[in-house]
């Protein structure tokens, strides 16, 4: 394995993963992401920095009552006095309230009087006994990544095309970093995956995909308006660049292949048009070797993200999606193709042939046990 001086911030690594691509994967989750996505899954990866939340479950001095609060005559407090700048506190149940204003994690003006500070190290999570306070983001080398994931080539060998996933955040916001870690795995011998929300500059997406065995895209919404108000930006750049990437299949062997996904949100992207619009889209653009569409339907699993970061969520209420609607949802990508008449998507989508595109969907569904795999 080659020496790289390349660095990225990884929230973490997800080992015998089945929902980042094909077989048994390990998938590294970047920082950062440039959508802010109202429904996002792992709200911890968007910010491109280093960040804290607190876990009162693992909290030695958090109260499990008022009661108990009243008796904690001598609560821990090691992560109060460990912050340079006095950026924790509790509020009047016990709990650890951070103040991210003033929290100078990440920053090189984060020194106290002493000269530590909290630019590499969280001091309070270092602090913390019972690891309630925990570090989102670290550091990595993509030589040390690289080593990290090829520790499990062992399972990607005992299934079928199992490999390492990139995904974040958006793993191409750290294209330099994100490319000399694919390019150590496909030295390896290991099959490769970067998973993409399609919102960046195509010349880093052209050069990673260069080791891209698979590329996994989000679609999620039609309509630009709709897409900025749930994303925070317009779709233009995610077609123009699934456009390049298509015309990329056509002249080179890489990426390999590719996955369309769409996230099947309630009161947002859960509408029949909306997957017709994207199947018609879709089948025009015609990429090659597009081997699925994948349409994962919402879960609520992450709310708890959420409050760790002292965030409101706006789907904390939401229900499951029911599986009669998925299949109408399904159904209605599928016509979506079958109108297109400019290649020959839609042509296979008519002809259900051995070379149609494989539309379906994963995740739990309103009293239901899982189906799939969650997205």
């Amino acid at each position: 394995m080659g020496i790289s001086k390349a660095e990225g911030l990884v929230l973490q690594i997800q080992r015998m993963s089945t929902e980042d691509g094909p077989g048994l994967r390990t998938t590294a989750f970047l920082k950062g992401c440039p959508l802010s996505c109202a429904w996002c899954h792992n709200p911890e990866s968007i910010a491109a920095r280093p960040e804290l939340q607190w876990i009162g479950s693992r909290c030695i001095a958090a109260p499990a009552s008022a009661a108990t609060a009243k008796a904690a005559a001598d609560p821990c407090g090691a992560c109060i006095a460990a912050c340079p700048s006095s950026a924790l506190g509790r509020d009047e149940k016990g709990s650890i309230v951070i103040d991210r204003e003033h929290c100078t994690l990440g920053e090189k003006s984060g020194v106290d009087a002493d000269g530590t500070n909290c630019f590499e190290i969280a001091r309070c999570a270092e602090a913390c006994p019972g690891g309630a306070m925990e570090l989102l983001g670290t550091r990595y080398s993509a030589e040390a990544l690289a080593r990290e994931l090829l520790k499990d080539r062992a399972y990607f060998a005992r299934s079928e095309r199992g490999g390492i996933t990139l995904s974040g955040g958006e793993a191409s916001a750290q294209p330099s970093f994100a490319l000399e870690v694919l390019r150590l795995c496909r030295e390896a011998g290991v099959h490769t995956a970067l998973d993409t929300c399609g919102v960046a500059s195509w010349e880093s997406l052209a050069s990673l995909y260069a080791e891209v065995d698979l590329v996994l895209y989000d679609l999620k919404e039609a309509d630009p308006e709709r897409h900025r108000r749930f994303t925070g930006l317009d779709n233009g750049l995610v077609f123009r660049n699934l456009e390049k990437t298509a015309e990329l299949m056509r002249r080179s062997p890489m990426p390999g292949a590719l996955w369309i996904r769409t996230p099947i949100i309630p009161g947002a992207t859960d509408r029949e048009d909306n997957l017709y619009e994207l199947g018609r889209l879709l089948a025009d653009i015609d990429p090659p070797r597009l081997e699925r569409w994948e349409l994962c339907a919402f879960n609520n699993l992450c709310a708890d993200k959420y409050r760790r970061l002292g965030r409101e969520w706006a789907y904390a209420g939401s229900p499951l999606m029911e599986a009669t609607a998925m299949e109408a949802l399904a159904a209605a990508a599928r016509r979506g193709l079958a109108k297109a008449t400019r290649r020959g998507l839609a042509k296979a989508a008519r002809r259900g042939s051995q070379g149609e595109l494989a539309v379906s969907w994963t995740g739990s569904t309103l009293m239901e046990e899982e189906r799939t795999v969650q997205c």
